[in-house]
């Protein structure tokens, strides 16, 4: 029933770089003739760079079967809530998004300083970061592994770690120690004094019951922490029955169907 009635949705388009309402695709520009490929368009206030990325059919799926959350939906689901929540705010000065294409396990265990590179550069963007903002890392231990999140408080050096199974940052130490050298290294850059050693902070989050739903909890943990605009994350309380059901029904009704952001072929 979903699928059926998402075929007639079109792919977002027109936008400035696409005068021609053209489908937008990297590298490439498609003719009348070629068959469309849907894409989301993010500009440079989502990740810091402005790019797009393409949405295969198979990524809606992982929604509607109930399957392992991949990148470009987390991706798709940051891009709409930075769109609906934060466009235009304050928000935008207090919670930034890093992109999880990069930043993962794989990544890290093949080039950790070419990693933590990129992590000083996204924190280059976004200006002085001397007052409390949060940088969300929806990080994935590789190869289509665990989900968690990792929010960067930059200016009070402190790190707080989302993990919907039980358990601490001390499961992924390289990605710990590549945040942290990375979280040094910006702020050497600066000039800023470093008072403390970095403070990590395992939250005490709502917990999934099976061994899918991580990225969902990721992407409600992330919603939350934005909508009550609060960068102090141990003090919030959550209604321990989130799960699949809420996010499902928040991504499907309101990005999926209610606007022009997903191509069903």
């Amino acid at each position: 029933m979903l699928k059926k009635a998402g075929k007639d949705i079109p792919t977002k388009s027109g936008t400035k770089t696409n005068p021609k309402s053209q489908k937008e695709v990297p590298g490439q520009m498609l003719d009348k003739a070629s068959k469309e490929i849907p894409t989301t368009y993010m500009d440079e206030g989502v990740f810091g760079i402005a790019h797009s990325e393409l949405i295969a059919k198979e990524d809606m799926q992982q929604l509607f079967e109930h399957e392992e959350l991949g990148i470009v939906v987390i991706h798709t689901y940051i891009w709409y809530m930075y769109d609906t929540l934060m466009r235009g705010t304050e928000l935008c000065n207090r919670f930034n998004f890093i992109t999880a294409s990069r930043i993962n396990t794989t990544f890290i265990t093949k080039n950790p300083t070419s990693v933590m590179n990129e992590l000083v550069d996204r924190f280059m963007v976004a200006g002085d970061n001397t007052t409390p903002s949060l940088y969300f890392l929806p990080f994935n231990s590789g190869n289509g592994g665990h989900w968690v999140l990792v929010a960067m408080d930059l200016s009070r050096l402190m790190v707080y770690y989302l993990d919907s199974l039980p358990g601490n940052w001390s499961k992924y130490l390289s990605m710990k120690k590549t945040v942290d050298a990375a979280i040094l290294k910006f702020r050497s850059k600066k000039n800023y004094h470093n008072r403390k050693d970095i403070t990590w902070v395992r939250v005490q989050c709502p917990q999934q019951n099976n061994s899918i739903d991580c990225g969902f909890f990721v992407l409600r943990f992330m919603r939350d922490i934005i909508a009550l605009n609060r960068i102090d994350i141990p003090k919030m309380v959550w209604n321990n029955n989130l799960g699949f059901i809420l996010i499902l029904s928040d991504i499907s009704s309101n990005l999926l169907l209610n606007h022009e952001y997903v191509l069903f072929s």
